[in-house]
């Protein structure tokens, strides 16, 4: 999978840019400031519907404009091309798909697949368990499409127990039957799909984080699902009524699912250094994008962000030989030309103010 021309406007600093890309090596330089990061940030929207960076969505569109827009024509294999657009303004999103308006996010993201390493990434290992959540329910969306459609019943059914919970003083079990048994089977379902995606993803995640981080020894993912092993989901949360009327929320299911890499010489993960946590974070973002490739025989379109800032220079030409051996399409952002790709060849561009220039 591959953009072969990408336009946008009014994201952040970007006014008007359109690019030519091809597969292979792209590299984005210029100085800080300039918007390296949101070109890269508009192929990661299309890709997941929201930012690799924190923020009110409405900081995404430029000052002084009401709207942004972007567009993409995206390879999925040497005979297919779909046309994605979104854009936002008055605080809503749109999708096109091959010209036709009014489809979702969800189905926009479906037609392009996307993975991304930046400043903020060692916030996987790090960080709340909502962002691994968040990356394994990105594996899984586009391994399985269906579970989209079975996490969104969960949240429904979700957010209508919580608010029957906080309705009355005394939990009315005729009132929460309904959304717990619908709670149950979407949310055993979104169970299943993880479980088989993180069995898939286990051989993935040892070879690549083994490369990266040798001197940690063996390696393992462990997975806990949200709620007890030894009782199912609608068992569960009959049993918890009244703790969670209590703290007015529903505090077991899929959504307080997390993992966790345990490592053979760092068990916990505050045994790693930041620096330890970046390549941890690294591995998790090559691993996920060679089962996508295993899958669909191609790889994701990869974004790399300020590479030399975040990764010692024997560690970015290892990243980028494994990356051009597999014939991905890579974008690399820095405020100069990394040295780890002499000898390579690339597609070489210059940001500067907004502009994006083929050098």
């Amino acid at each position: 999978m591959y953009i072969r021309r990408l336009q946008i406007q009014g994201l952040r600093s970007l006014d008007d840019v359109r690019i030519e890309l091809a597969e292979g090596l792209h590299v984005l330089v210029g100085p800080n400031g300039a918007g390296k990061s949101s070109v890269l940030e508009a192929v990661y929207l299309l890709s997941h519907g929201r930012s690799f960076r924190s923020g009110a969505r409405e900081a995404l569109i430029q000052r002084g404009r009401d709207a942004l827009s972007i567009y993409a024509e995206v390879a999925v294999t040497e005979d297919r091309t779909h046309r994605l657009g979104l854009g936002r303004q008055s605080g809503r999103w749109q999708a096109h798909i091959d010209g036709e308006a009014g489809h979702t996010i969800g189905e926009l993201v479906a037609h392009c697949a996307a993975i991304c390493f930046e400043p903020g990434s060692h916030a996987l290992i790090a960080g709340a368990a909502e962002e691994r959540r968040r990356y394994l329910d990105w594996g899984v969306f586009h391994v399985e499409h269906a579970f989209l459609m079975q996490w969104r019943r969960y949240q429904r059914a979700l957010r209508q127990r919580n608010a029957t919970l906080r309705a009355a003083r005394v939990p009315d079990a005729a009132a929460l039957e309904p959304w717990e048994a619908e709670m149950s089977r979407a949310g055993e379902a979104v169970e299943a799909a993880r479980l088989t995606y993180v069995d898939r993803l286990r051989p993935h995640l040892e070879r690549h984080l083994q490369n990266l981080l040798p001197e940690l020894g063996a390696i393992r993912l462990e997975y806990r699902r949200g709620w007890t092993e030894e009782r199912s989901l609608q068992d569960t949360l009959i049993e918890r009524r009244e703790r969670d009327a209590y703290r007015g929320h529903t505090a077991a299911g899929p959504h307080r699912a997390d993992w966790a890499l345990v490592f053979e010489h760092a068990p916990m993960r505050e045994h790693l250094s930041r620096g330890q946590e970046k390549l941890c974070a690294l591995g998790c973002m090559l691993a996920q994008g060679s089962l996508y490739a295993e899958e669909h025989g191609a790889w994701p379109i990869v974004c790399l962000d300020d590479l030399a800032s975040e990764l010692d220079q024997a560690h970015q030409r290892s990243v980028v030989q494994s990356l051009a051996g597999v014939r991905a399409q890579v974008l690399v952002t820095g405020t100069e030309a990394v040295s780890a790709m002499d000898g390579i060849e690339v597609n070489l561009f210059h940001v500067e103010q907004g502009a994006v220039t083929r050098r």
